[in-house]
């Protein structure tokens, strides 16, 4: 099996470090007080054989949203499992209609059982910009370090959200991580004003490994 292609299951598990659900940019929103959640999604590679399961529940306290991040990593036969803290800040635009609105993003993930090594994480710049009540745009700028190595590198990526009605959004993305592009489409279906389902299909890398995602996402007060 080609090296880039077991690139994406490392971009896979540092995807699963942040916030906002399957998708590789997140948006600079953060949980309304009082206010918690979880996502729940999976991602499967074909060609690299890889699977992906991901628990995360979330929670505002004070200003800040703090999480958890459960990861099952299967590539091939072989299974990883991976845990590590969630912090999300927005500092900028907290209110839901803000025109702009930056929040920063920084979280950790440790390999269970744990085989040496440093433990690796993520940190991000998430910037969004609202430029009608029904099309966003968020650009991410940040970087990875990776489990066991320690090795470094940057993240950055660019996505437009459009709420095509109050049910259904678009999603568009492309993103750049351990020197790897995906690029990526997918929608939001709104089941209700707390509970939706996302689904995308994603492209990574120059030899073009295909992935697809399914999440659902549940908010709720404490």
């Amino acid at each position: 099996m080609s090296p880039r292609i077991l690139m994406v299951p490392l971009s896979l598990a540092a995807a699963a470090a942040q916030a906002g659900g399957h998708f590789d940019v997140d948006d600079a929103g953060t949980l309304d007080p009082g206010q918690c959640q979880y996502e729940l999604w999976g991602t499967r590679v074909r060609r690299a054989q890889t699977t992906l399961w991901h628990f995360g529940p979330a929670c505002r306290v004070g200003p800040v949203e703090i999480g958890l991040n459960i990861d099952r990593i299967s590539v091939a036969g072989d299974h990883l499992h991976a845990l590590g803290p969630q912090l999300k800040w927005t500092f900028l635009g907290q209110a839901s209609d803000a025109r702009w609105s930056a929040a920063v993003s920084m979280g950790t993930i440790t390999e269970l059982p744990r085989r040496g090594g440093r433990t690796g994480g993520q940190f991000v710049v998430p910037v969004t910009w609202r430029a009608t009540d029904s099309l966003q745009v968020h650009a991410n700028l940040g970087g990875d370090w990776a489990a066991g190595t320690g090795a470094r590198s940057g993240r950055g990526g660019l996505a437009g959200e459009w709420a095509v009605n109050d049910t259904v959004s678009l999603i568009a993305e492309r993103n750049r991580a351990f020197g790897l592009w995906t690029s990526r489409i997918g929608a939001r279906f709104s089941l209700t004003p707390l509970i939706s389902i996302d689904v995308s299909a994603a492209r990574t890398g120059p030899e073009g490994v295909r992935s697809v995602s399914i999440g659902l996402n549940h908010e709720f007060s404490r």
